[in-house]
C-alpha cells in the first residue's frame, strides 16, 4: 500500500471517534482526532498513543513500542505502541484501541505544563488585539507594563502628525 493510501486507511479506521486529520511529521504522519494528536504512522506502521493504563494491554496484545536512536546513540521510546494486527482490518475492531489512545492523548494534554499550554494558546489568535490580550495573560505584570509603554511609543512614532483643523474664513 502506498503512503497516502495507508494514511487514508488509518484515518478511516479512526473516523468513528471524531473528525480525523493528518499532518506530515518526523518523516511520517501524525494522526489527529478533533485536533488532538493520538497516533503516528512511521514506515507504514500505525502507532497509537499509550499511557500507564493502556500500556500493559498493548504489551499483552503483542504490540511493540515506537523507538528511535538519539544523537548519542542511545535507544529512546515514545508513548506510542503499534496497533494490534487484527485491529487494522476494520473500524469496529480498531475502536477500543483507538478509544484508549484518545484517552491517553487527552490525559497527556491535561498533564502538560501550563507554560506549554499558554504558549500554544498565544499562537492561536488571528487578529492583533486578541494576540495582544493573550500575550498579556502569559507575561508577568512588569513585562506587560513595559510592553504597553513600548507599544505606545511605537504607535506614536508611526502615527502621522495631526494638524489642527483650519478655521474657515468667515464670509462677510
Amino acid at each position: 500500500m502506498n503512503d497516502a493510501g495507508f494514511v487514508s486507511h488509518c484515518l478511516e479506521l479512526l473516523a468513528p471517534l471524531g473528525r480525523t486529520s493528518s499532518r506530515r511529521m518526523f518523516g511520517g504522519h501524525a494522526l489527529y482526532i478533533d485536533g488532538l494528536c493520538m497516533a503516528l504512522i512511521i514506515r507504514d506502521t500505525l502507532y497509537l498513543k499509550v499511557d500507564d493504563t493502556s500500556r500493559p494491554l498493548a504489551e499483552r496484545a503483542g504490540c511493540q513500542p515506537f523507538t528511535y536512536d538519539t544523537k548519542t546513540g542511545e535507544r529512546a521510546a515514545l508513548g506510542y505502541y503499534t496497533a494490534p494486527e487484527e485491529s487494522m482490518e476494520s473500524p469496529a475492531e480498531m475502536l477500543p484501541w483507538a478509544r484508549r489512545a484518545l484517552a491517553a492523548a487527552v490525559a497527556a494534554r491535561a498533564k502538560a505544563p501550563a507554560r506549554k499550554k499558554a504558549a500554544a494558546g498565544a499562537k492561536a489568535p488571528s487578529n492583533k488585539a486578541a494576540a495582544k490580550k493573550a500575550a498579556t495573560k502569559v507575561a508577568p505584570p512588569k513585562k506587560v507594563a513595559a510592553t504597553k509603554t513600548a507599544a505606545t511609543k511605537v504607535a506614536a512614532r508611526k502615527a502621522p502628525a495631526r494638524k489642527a483643523p483650519a478655521k474657515k474664513a468667515a464670509r462677510a
